[in-house]
């Protein structure tokens, strides 16, 4: 590379360089401003959630099977990478033009706040952080890429550039980028300090239950290592929605308005649900994104107000035949009317395992609903429930491609050994999780390699509305690759299918297969 060659490159770079501080000086301003308004009104926020609700089921699944629970934080820095590469290429065009450059910023300005205002909590007066943020970001450009031109290697046969003038433009660029971290640091720390929400939730005292749930029978926990609880820790049940960032809700200021195809339209406080007779249930949930084996499947104990008797309240009309659940930050599920007005457990959760809601699974309060998966059932952070028919309204999935209904399959799962696992030679022990909720686990059988089905040692059965789990002792085999197939029979004897099934429209299926080595 000539003298030339390097020359234009270190230039180029500086450019590029300049644009990149100067969107992190823009990013960084409206993250912090955006601590005293709408949680949407971030930009990175926005346009991922923008991003959301465009994503096909495709790219969801893809997306859930490859980065699990992390599929928002791979969004994030997905954005932050575009981002990055863009603002890089802006510096860049800054070097021929500062005026077409802060025209792509304006241009990019509009788009965020487009994001912004397309959220169903935000309005105009959440566009100030994006104003400010612009602001911040095109004078940091205007200034760095006048240093970055002060710094330009000189032209052939011209008068040298000082030094200093290179050195005043990486000081000022360490001094944007610094500022940049110091004020998202910032606007996290505010954030968190006003999140009324996180504080209401640490000063609520739960009431107790009209109708308490006896605890599981001891012997419902197969006792073997790396078997999952039987009870599953709030921080370990998994999470999938659509919310980028998780809504901070004052439960003072929520309210539940229920209305549509019914004679008395009323609307819930919270305080309101909490005077109610609450009740206890345990309850298996299931993401539909779940594949064969997958882990996106926790047991709790909720606390809460059966839906059929709010629904009693409001007395729904003839004709009506689906709930249209709405969370605050616009996601909705279609569930079926007589799912719901059952003598299922159905509840308007305030309470999971003891405690209020995390603030990740809908604090204040959510909806859980045994035998659907949450898509068309759990909607979290839930404040509207329309009592309508499938053929006039459509939820979030369901225009999306997905099953409107969505009845949760029978599944069952190996969770000792691990796939590829290797176990030591002699007596193996196997163990795993099967469920059908509403129906209950009757047998789970395994075949090891191309064997004969065995019956498995069943766990006690808390509810038909839970998870059931297994164990099987199996004498050895020789040395080498083995296979263990697992398969469930629900209460009525209906055996699992093992017809294979992706994900999209309505859940997975199939006989999970695991392969282990006996050493």
């Amino acid at each position: 590379m000539n003298k030339s060659t390097a020359s234009r490159m270190r230039d180029l770079g500086a450019f590029g360089l300049a644009g990149f501080a100067a969107a992190a000086v823009l990013f960084s301003v409206a993250q912090f401003v955006s601590a005293f308004f709408a949680t949407a009104s971030a930009p990175l926020v926005a346009m991922g959630s923008v991003f959301i609700d465009l994503t096909p089921p495709w790219l969801k699944d893809f997306a859930i099977a490859t980065f699990g629970t992390n599929d928002k934080l791979a969004l994030f820095i997905s954005i932050g990478v575009i981002a990055a590469i863009a603002a890089v290429l802006v510096g860049i065009l800054a070097r021929r033009s500062y005026a077409l450059a802060a025209t792509c910023i304006v241009v990019l300005s509009v788009a965020i706040g487009t994001a912004v205002l397309s959220r169903p909590a935000t309005g105009v007066v959440d566009l100030t952080p994006t104003i400010l943020g612009s602001v911040a970001g095109l004078a940091a450009l205007r200034w760095l890429t006048a240093l970055a031109s002060k710094a330009r290697p000189p032209v052939p046969g011209g008068t040298p550039v000082p030094g200093a003038s290179r050195r005043n433009f990486l000081i000022g660029t360490a001094v944007s980028l610094m500022g940049a971290a110091v004020a998202t640091g910032v606007g996290k720390s505010l954030a968190t300090a006003r999140n009324v929400a996180d504080a209401a939730r640490s000063a609520l005292g739960l009431p107790p239950a009209a109708v308490t749930a006896p605890p599981p029978p001891a012997n419902a926990q197969i006792e073997l290592a790396g078997m999952p609880k039987f009870i599953t820790p709030n921080k370990d049940f998994y999470r999938i929605d659509t919310a980028l960032s998780v809504p901070r809700i004052n439960p003072s200021e929520w309210s539940l308005r229920v209305h549509g195809m019914v004679e008395k339209e009323f609307t819930m406080g919270f305080e309101e649900l909490l005077a109610e007779d609450l009740v206890e249930s345990y309850l298996t949930l299931t993401c539909v994104s779940n594949p064969v084996g997958g882990q996106l499947v926790g047991n709790a104990k909720w606390l809460g107000y059966p839906l059929r008797l709010l629904l009693e309240r409001a007395v729904p009309r003839d004709g009506a035949d689906m709930v249209l659940s709405t969370s605050i930050d616009g996601f909705s599920a279609s569930t079926p009317l007589e799912v719901l007005t059952d003598d299922r457990m159905a509840l308007l959760a305030v309470g999971m395992n003891g405690e209020p809601l995390p603030l990740e699974h809908g604090f204040p309060v959510r909806m859980v609903v045994p035998g659907l998966y949450g898509y068309v059932s759990a909607t979290k952070w839930v404040v509207d429930l329309e009592v309508t028919r499938f053929a006039e309204k459509a939820a979030y999935w369901t225009t999306r491609g997905w099953s409107d209904r969505g009845p949760i399959k029978l599944s069952s799962r190996v969770d000792v050994p691990r796939s590829f696992a290797s176990v030591p030679s002699g007596k193996v022990v196997m163990g795993g999780t099967a469920w059908a909720q509403t129906r209950g686990i009757s047998k789970v059988q395994v075949q090891i390699d191309e064997g004969d089905w065995q019956d498995t040692e069943l766990g006690a059965e808390a509810s038909v509305d839970t998870w059931r789990q297994w164990r099987y002792e199996w004498d050895g085999g020789s040395t080498g690759n083995h296979v263990v197939s697992v398969r469930a029979f629900d209460g009525d004897g209906t055996m699992q299918t093992s017809e294979k099934a992706d994900p999209v429209p309505d859940g997975a299926s199939g006989w999970q297969r695991v392969q282990f080595s006996v050493e």
